[in-house]
Protein backbone atom coordinates (compact mmCIF):
# COMPACT_ATOMS: atom_id res chain seq x y z
CA UNK A 1 0.00 0.00 0.00
CA UNK A 2 1.27 3.73 -0.77
CA UNK A 3 0.76 6.81 0.28
CA UNK A 4 -2.51 8.65 -1.42
CA UNK A 5 -1.35 11.45 -3.62
CA UNK A 6 -1.78 15.09 -1.89
CA UNK A 7 -3.97 15.89 -4.60
CA UNK A 8 -6.64 13.25 -3.51
CA UNK A 9 -9.84 13.84 -1.75
CA UNK A 10 -10.55 12.86 1.59
CA UNK A 11 -13.40 10.70 2.06
CA UNK A 12 -14.44 11.79 5.61
CA UNK A 13 -13.71 8.28 7.48
CA UNK A 14 -11.23 6.46 8.08
CA UNK A 15 -14.08 3.55 7.80
CA UNK A 16 -13.41 3.25 4.58
CA UNK A 17 -10.43 1.65 4.73
CA UNK A 18 -11.39 -0.38 7.23
CA UNK A 19 -9.99 -4.22 5.47
CA UNK A 20 -12.39 -6.93 5.82
CA UNK A 21 -11.23 -9.87 8.91
CA UNK A 22 -9.23 -7.22 10.37
CA UNK A 23 -5.88 -7.64 12.07
CA UNK A 24 -3.40 -5.65 13.38
CA UNK A 25 -1.42 -6.09 10.77
CA UNK A 26 -4.00 -5.66 7.83
CA UNK A 27 -4.89 -2.82 9.39
CA UNK A 28 -1.11 -1.39 10.00
CA UNK A 29 -0.77 -2.24 6.15
CA UNK A 30 -4.14 -0.66 5.27
CA UNK A 31 -3.70 2.30 7.01
CA UNK A 32 -1.21 3.59 4.72
CA UNK A 33 -3.47 4.55 2.43
CA UNK A 34 -6.03 6.06 4.26
CA UNK A 35 -7.33 9.57 3.85
CA UNK A 36 -10.25 9.72 5.68
CA UNK A 37 -9.08 13.36 6.82
CA UNK A 38 -7.05 15.92 4.92
CA UNK A 39 -3.96 15.00 7.94
CA UNK A 40 -2.74 12.32 5.17
CA UNK A 41 -1.57 15.58 2.87
CA UNK A 42 0.58 16.72 6.05
CA UNK A 43 2.09 13.90 7.66
CA UNK A 44 4.72 12.46 6.06
CA UNK A 45 3.52 8.82 6.73
CA UNK A 46 0.86 6.83 8.96
CA UNK A 47 1.82 5.89 12.17
CA UNK A 48 0.21 3.19 13.35
CA UNK A 49 0.35 1.43 16.57
CA UNK A 50 2.67 -1.08 17.66
CA UNK A 51 2.62 -3.95 20.20
CA UNK A 52 1.52 -7.25 20.83
CA UNK A 53 -2.19 -8.25 20.59
CA UNK A 54 -2.34 -10.10 23.59
CA UNK A 55 -1.15 -6.59 25.72
CA UNK A 56 -3.11 -6.19 28.33
CA UNK A 57 -2.26 -2.56 28.71
CA UNK A 58 -3.36 -0.12 25.64
CA UNK A 59 -1.21 3.31 25.98
CA UNK A 60 -3.29 6.04 23.85
CA UNK A 61 -1.99 8.83 22.79
CA UNK A 62 -2.77 12.29 20.90
CA UNK A 63 -1.16 11.66 17.33
CA UNK A 64 2.33 10.94 16.31
CA UNK A 65 5.18 13.91 16.93
CA UNK A 66 7.78 15.00 14.60
CA UNK A 67 10.39 11.94 15.32
CA UNK A 68 7.36 9.43 15.23
CA UNK A 69 6.61 11.20 11.94
CA UNK A 70 9.73 10.73 10.78
CA UNK A 71 10.93 7.24 11.88
CA UNK A 72 6.86 5.93 11.07
CA UNK A 73 6.32 4.20 14.52
CA UNK A 74 4.66 5.63 17.73
CA UNK A 75 6.62 6.51 20.76
CA UNK A 76 10.11 7.26 20.05
CA UNK A 77 12.39 10.08 21.50
CA UNK A 78 12.37 11.67 25.25
CA UNK A 79 8.80 10.85 25.57
CA UNK A 80 8.99 7.52 24.52
CA UNK A 81 12.01 7.12 27.19
CA UNK A 82 10.28 8.57 30.15
CA UNK A 83 7.22 6.44 29.63
CA UNK A 84 9.30 3.71 29.39
CA UNK A 85 10.97 5.10 32.88
CA UNK A 86 7.53 4.93 34.54
CA UNK A 87 6.42 1.27 33.50
CA UNK A 88 9.30 0.11 34.63
CA UNK A 89 8.97 2.25 37.82
CA UNK A 90 5.47 0.55 37.95
CA UNK A 91 6.81 -3.01 37.23
CA UNK A 92 4.89 -3.32 33.73
CA UNK A 93 6.51 -5.47 30.98
CA UNK A 94 7.23 -3.09 28.59
CA UNK A 95 6.12 -6.22 26.14
CA UNK A 96 2.78 -6.37 27.38
CA UNK A 97 2.29 -3.04 26.43
CA UNK A 98 0.59 -2.13 23.21
CA UNK A 99 0.83 1.91 22.27
CA UNK A 100 -0.66 3.86 19.43
CA UNK A 101 -2.31 7.27 19.08
CA UNK A 102 -6.25 8.25 18.43
CA UNK A 103 -4.80 10.27 15.66
CA UNK A 104 -2.52 8.45 13.11
CA UNK A 105 -0.86 11.39 11.16
CA UNK A 106 1.63 14.11 12.61
CA UNK A 107 -0.57 17.54 11.84
CA UNK A 108 1.95 20.73 12.16
CA UNK A 109 2.98 23.95 10.99
CA UNK A 110 6.05 25.34 9.97
CA UNK A 111 8.05 28.12 12.19
CA UNK A 112 8.22 31.04 10.71
CA UNK A 113 11.39 31.25 12.08
CA UNK A 114 13.12 28.43 11.58
CA UNK A 115 12.87 24.54 10.07
CA UNK A 116 11.19 23.29 12.49
CA UNK A 117 7.55 21.29 12.91
CA UNK A 118 5.46 23.00 15.38
CA UNK A 119 3.07 20.55 16.81
CA UNK A 120 -0.77 21.36 16.35
CA UNK A 121 -3.57 19.93 18.32
CA UNK A 122 -6.27 17.75 15.74
CA UNK A 123 -9.65 18.91 15.64
CA UNK A 124 -12.72 16.78 16.68
CA UNK A 125 -13.16 16.25 12.50
CA UNK A 126 -9.88 14.83 12.01
CA UNK A 127 -10.12 12.88 15.39
CA UNK A 128 -13.33 11.55 14.34
CA UNK A 129 -12.29 10.55 10.85
CA UNK A 130 -9.11 8.55 12.05
CA UNK A 131 -11.17 6.91 15.63
CA UNK A 132 -12.04 3.43 13.60
CA UNK A 133 -8.42 2.93 13.48
CA UNK A 134 -8.31 2.81 17.20
CA UNK A 135 -11.71 1.25 17.84
CA UNK A 136 -10.32 -1.16 15.42
CA UNK A 137 -7.69 -1.63 17.05
CA UNK A 138 -8.97 -1.79 20.78
CA UNK A 139 -11.12 -4.53 19.70
CA UNK A 140 -8.64 -6.81 18.18
CA UNK A 141 -6.16 -6.07 21.78
CA UNK A 142 -9.22 -6.46 24.03
CA UNK A 143 -6.73 -4.50 27.24
CA UNK A 144 -7.55 -4.96 30.45
CA UNK A 145 -6.58 -1.38 31.09
CA UNK A 146 -6.42 1.36 28.78
CA UNK A 147 -3.94 4.73 29.36
CA UNK A 148 -5.17 7.75 27.77
CA UNK A 149 -2.26 10.39 28.02
CA UNK A 150 -3.71 14.13 27.39
CA UNK A 151 -6.75 15.64 26.43
CA UNK A 152 -7.44 14.76 23.01
CA UNK A 153 -6.92 10.85 23.56
CA UNK A 154 -8.55 11.09 26.97
CA UNK A 155 -11.64 13.23 25.51
CA UNK A 156 -11.50 10.62 22.33
CA UNK A 157 -12.90 7.54 24.67
CA UNK A 158 -14.11 9.34 27.68
CA UNK A 159 -16.32 12.50 26.23
CA UNK A 160 -15.84 16.09 25.28
CA UNK A 161 -16.42 16.83 29.15
CA UNK A 162 -13.70 15.24 30.30
CA UNK A 163 -10.89 16.79 32.44
CA UNK A 164 -7.96 15.17 32.69
CA UNK A 165 -6.64 17.24 35.14
CA UNK A 166 -9.59 16.84 37.60
CA UNK A 167 -9.70 13.37 37.31
CA UNK A 168 -5.90 11.98 36.64
CA UNK A 169 -5.27 8.80 37.53
CA UNK A 170 -8.95 7.50 38.12
CA UNK A 171 -9.89 4.53 36.75
CA UNK A 172 -13.09 4.65 35.06
CA UNK A 173 -14.90 1.64 33.51
CA UNK A 174 -16.15 2.01 30.15
CA UNK A 175 -17.24 0.48 27.14
CA UNK A 176 -14.25 0.51 25.83
CA UNK A 177 -12.21 -1.74 28.16
CA UNK A 178 -12.92 -2.37 32.08
CA UNK A 179 -10.99 0.39 33.01
CA UNK A 180 -9.43 3.23 31.56
CA UNK A 181 -6.95 5.66 32.99
CA UNK A 182 -6.42 9.25 31.99
CA UNK A 183 -2.70 10.85 32.99
CA UNK A 184 -0.62 14.04 31.33
CA UNK A 185 1.25 12.82 28.29
CA UNK A 186 5.05 12.30 28.69
CA UNK A 187 5.94 15.49 26.55
CA UNK A 188 3.45 17.76 28.92
CA UNK A 189 6.20 16.42 31.25
CA UNK A 190 9.24 17.20 29.58
CA UNK A 191 7.73 20.78 29.03
CA UNK A 192 7.07 21.90 32.67
CA UNK A 193 9.34 24.40 34.00
CA UNK A 194 13.27 22.90 34.94
CA UNK A 195 11.95 23.79 39.15
CA UNK A 196 8.71 22.29 38.55
CA UNK A 197 9.93 18.91 36.14
CA UNK A 198 10.97 16.59 39.70
CA UNK A 199 7.55 16.84 40.85
CA UNK A 200 5.84 16.49 37.26
CA UNK A 201 7.83 13.31 36.58
CA UNK A 202 6.62 11.59 39.54
CA UNK A 203 3.70 12.57 39.70
CA UNK A 204 3.28 11.63 36.13
CA UNK A 205 4.98 8.06 37.39
CA UNK A 206 2.52 7.34 40.40
CA UNK A 207 -0.49 7.71 37.75
CA UNK A 208 1.68 4.38 36.25
CA UNK A 209 1.57 2.70 39.32
CA UNK A 210 -2.24 3.58 39.73
CA UNK A 211 -2.27 1.59 36.35
CA UNK A 212 0.08 -1.10 37.99
CA UNK A 213 -2.72 -1.98 41.09
CA UNK A 214 -5.53 -2.19 38.55
CA UNK A 215 -4.19 -4.80 36.88
CA UNK A 216 -2.99 -6.69 39.93
CA UNK A 217 -6.40 -6.23 41.52
CA UNK A 218 -7.94 -7.60 37.87
CA UNK A 219 -5.45 -10.64 38.08
CA UNK A 220 -6.47 -11.24 41.77
CA UNK A 221 -10.35 -10.80 40.79
CA UNK A 222 -9.24 -13.56 38.00
CA UNK A 223 -8.39 -16.13 40.09
CA UNK A 224 -10.92 -16.03 42.65
CA UNK A 225 -13.17 -17.03 38.99
CA UNK A 226 -14.57 -13.46 38.80
CA UNK A 227 -15.72 -12.96 35.58
CA UNK A 228 -13.66 -10.45 33.43
CA UNK A 229 -16.54 -8.35 32.76
CA UNK A 230 -17.18 -7.80 36.47
CA UNK A 231 -13.34 -7.49 37.59
CA UNK A 232 -14.16 -3.63 38.04
CA UNK A 233 -17.77 -3.76 39.38
CA UNK A 234 -16.74 -1.46 41.95
CA UNK A 235 -15.87 1.84 40.20
CA UNK A 236 -18.09 4.18 38.23
CA UNK A 237 -20.28 2.09 35.17
CA UNK A 238 -22.06 4.82 33.18
CA UNK A 239 -20.37 5.43 29.98
CA UNK A 240 -19.47 8.74 29.26
CA UNK A 241 -20.81 9.88 25.65
CA UNK A 242 -17.77 9.85 22.93
CA UNK A 243 -15.68 13.08 22.25
CA UNK A 244 -17.64 14.09 19.05
CA UNK A 245 -21.46 13.17 19.85
CA UNK A 246 -24.19 13.98 22.74
CA UNK A 247 -25.27 10.04 22.29
CA UNK A 248 -23.36 7.14 24.25
CA UNK A 249 -20.13 5.67 23.24
CA UNK A 250 -20.25 3.24 20.75
CA UNK A 251 -18.24 -0.20 22.03
CA UNK A 252 -16.03 -1.34 19.65
CA UNK A 253 -16.21 -5.02 21.48
CA UNK A 254 -19.62 -5.10 20.02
Amino acid sequence: MTKPRKTAKPTGSAADFIPPRPTLNKLRAASEGCRGCDLFKVGTQTVFGEGPASARVMVVGEQPGDQEDKAGRPFVGPSCKLLDRAFDAAGIDRDDVYVTNAVKHFKWARDARTERRIHKTPNAGEIRACQPWLEQEIALVRPQIIVCLGATAAKSLLGRDFSVMKQRGVAVASSWAPAVIATVHPSAVLRAPPDQRVIAERMFIADIRKVARVLDKGSAAAKRGTSRSRKFSAWETSEPPSAISNASTRSSRA
